[in-house]
Formats: structure tokens, sequence, C-alpha cells
């Protein structure tokens, strides 16, 4: 088994998969990124999924400083998280930021 090209295909597919949720996610609840914030949703969903893959960890990250996030983004972001089945709560705090700086775009 080549793990690094078996790795890296099943980063794909699960990257591929978990962004048609989120953007889906997004569009359900009248969330529209625009297009530099779509860059960064999808880099960061793709490194998401290469977590989740690879087991890789996040650096330490600070919980208060996600205290302003409000609380939908928080639980659309949990929401995603929780697809991948295999990241820490964090990886929710991270993913949150994106979310909520697309809501602004209303």
């Amino acid at each position: 088994m080549n793990d690094v090209g078996e790795q890296a295909a099943q980063t794909e597919t699960l990257a591929n998969t978990m962004l048609e949720q989120v953007y889906s996610l997004l569009a359900r609840h009248n969330i529209i990124p625009n297009d530099v914030q779509q860059q960064m949703l999808t880099s960061h969903v793709r490194a998401m999924a290469h977590r989740s893959v690879t087991g890789e960890p996040l650096p330490e990250v600070e919980a208060d400083l996600f205290d302003e996030i409000s609380a939908d983004s928080m639980r659309l972001a949990r929401e995603v998280v929780a697809q991948f089945g295999n990241l820490p709560d964090e990886e929710a705090w991270l993913l949150s930021v994106h979310f909520e700086v697309a809501k602004d775009n209303l």
C-alpha cells in the first residue's frame, strides 16, 4: 500500500465530500461567502480533511479567543466537524470563524 498516495486520495475524496456538505449547509442558512472567503474556507476544509485522514493534530488553540462567535456559527461548525467523525472540538472553533465572517455579507 502506497501510504502517502493512499492518504492523498482519501484526503481529496473526503475534502470534496465535505466541501459539498459545507456549502450546502451554508446555503440552507443563507450564509454566502464571498470569493475570498470561499478560498479561505475551502483551504481550511481541505486541511481538516488532511488532519482527519492523517491524524495530524492542530496546534494548541485558546478557547477564549472564540468567545465572540455566535452560538449559531459554532453550532453549524460543530455539525460539520461531527461529520468528519474524528476531529477535536477545536476544529469547530476555527471553522466557526469562517461562518461568522460570511454571515456579515448579508
